[in-house]
């Protein structure tokens, strides 16, 4: 199963994984929106950096999560 089919499975049946891919979007999209600006104050480089890294945060929860499904329906499967 490869990592695609998980996170489909995983974002119909965890509600973590749910809500970190729906937080994951929504901070997506401020750091889009802050990327579209021609010139950031000092403040908004700030809050973008900050946006850059609770995203990074939850992609890095979301894979735990990926790893922690494939390791257990492996063994399943074995």
């Amino acid at each position: 199963m490869n990592d695609e089919q998980i996170v489909q499975i995983l974002a119909k049946e965890d509600e973590e994984f749910k809500q970190l891919a729906d937080e994951h979007r929504l901070l997506d999209l401020q750091v889009a929106g802050l990327s579209g600006k021609h010139y950031l104050s000092t403040e908004e480089e700030i809050e973008k950096k900050r946006i850059q890294k609770l995203k990074l945060l939850k992609k890095d929860r979301m894979e735990e999560l990926i790893i922690r499904y494939r390791k257990s329906h492996s063994h399943s499967t074995n």
